[in-house]
């Protein structure tokens, strides 16, 4: 663990966020969202969202340090996500953070945005140590992990297709909602029974990890194809279709816990904050023994303290051999945390 506060910034996508975490503690957390910027687009603009990380980044950290009462020059290490996301959004937080730790003498972590979502839950105060199961469901992921070790997870199994954030953001916009799909979608759904639509669950079975949306995302389109449905029948299929996103991570989350004999499940990434899909993890968790650990809603979406969390387990790069380093578009061919 790195012996004193870390500063970490996160650009991966349409957030500019920045952080000061001190071993578990987060001292500071600072996110600075896009999305009114993107929301007549109905979803993130690459090109927008790196010019908007641009003129904001600086102002983060520095509201990010001067909430916790840290001087750059307290500072023990700079943490940047490096990859995945979108490489124009990655490049302002990669540069941004390497100038800083070089005008500074400071070392640098360059961290997997993914190993950020999975490490949140190390945080206080939920205090989730190894071993455990991970979920990752995100707009742009969707994951299991055997976490052994913080350093290295172990992938279980991911999506073939579409990712369950972006599943939940194109039924929102089937259903005529607005951007970001999936909040306004769960509200919708609160109104609705559902199980008055039997959407399919794709890749069936008992041992299956691996997870698709493509299909229940097609059969929500035919569903409302060349038709206007009321507000009733429009809440149901919000409710419906919900259901077949988020109950097989629920259901594949806890079995693969169970068939590895670990004691503890964790969510992270934007659709952990969605409200059913708690619900559901919570329930099955609990009647199979499991304990459950779930960062606040913050800690979920796109963070800058998630970075700081998985810089614990990353190895230091000294100055100034970082200078070299840049930013990736594509998850690490090694996987997580590579």
């Amino acid at each position: 663990m790195i012996g004193g506060p870390v500063l970490a910034v996160e650009t991966s996508c349409d957030e500019s966020a920045a952080a000061v975490v001190q071993g578990r503690d987060v001292r500071s957390s600072v996110v600075a969202s896009q999305a009114d910027l993107h929301a007549p687009y109905g979803g993130v603009v690459p090109e927008v969202a790196a010019r908007h990380h641009l003129g904001t980044i600086n102002a983060v950290i520095d509201e990010a340090l001067e909430r916790a009462g840290v001087r750059a020059d307290n500072l023990a290490a700079v943490a940047v996500t490096q990859r995945p996301g979108l490489i124009g959004a990655l490049l302002v937080g990669v540069s941004t953070a390497r100038a800083f730790a070089y005008a500074r003498g400071l070392p640098m972590v360059m961290v997997d945005h993914l190993h950020g979502h999975i490490a949140a839950a190390w945080l206080n105060p939920v205090a989730l140590d190894p071993p455990f199961v991970s979920l990752v469901a995100s707009g742009g992921h969707t994951r299991l992990d055997l976490v052994r070790d913080l350093a290295a997870p172990q992938l279980l199994g991911e999506t073939i297709d579409d990712a369950a954030g972006e599943a939940l953001d194109k039924g929102a916009r089937l259903l005529g909602l607005g951007y970001p799909g999936g909040p306004a979608l769960e509200r919708l759904a609160e109104g609705g029974d559902r199980a008055e639509h039997a959407f399919p669950v794709a890749l069936g079975g008992a041992g299956v990890r691996d997870f698709s949306f493509a299909g229940v995302k097609t059969s929500l389109l035919y569903a409302v194809r060349g038709r206007d449905p009321g507000d009733a029948e429009r809440a149901d299929l919000a409710a419906s279709y919900q259901e077949a996103v988020v109950r097989p991570l629920a259901e594949r989350l806890v079995a693969a816990a169970l068939e590895h004999g670990v004691p503890a499940v964790a969510l992270g990434g934007g659709v952990a904050a969605n409200g059913r899909l708690r619900t559901l993890v919570a329930e099955r968790a609990a009647a199979a023994g499991l304990r459950v650990a779930i960062p606040d809603r913050a800690l979920c979406t796109d963070n800058a303290a998630m970075i700081g969390a998985a810089a614990q387990f990353r190895p230091l790069t000294p100055w100034p051999e970082f200078v070299s380093f840049d930013a990736a578009p594509d998850a690490s061919p090694a996987g997580v945390g590579a």
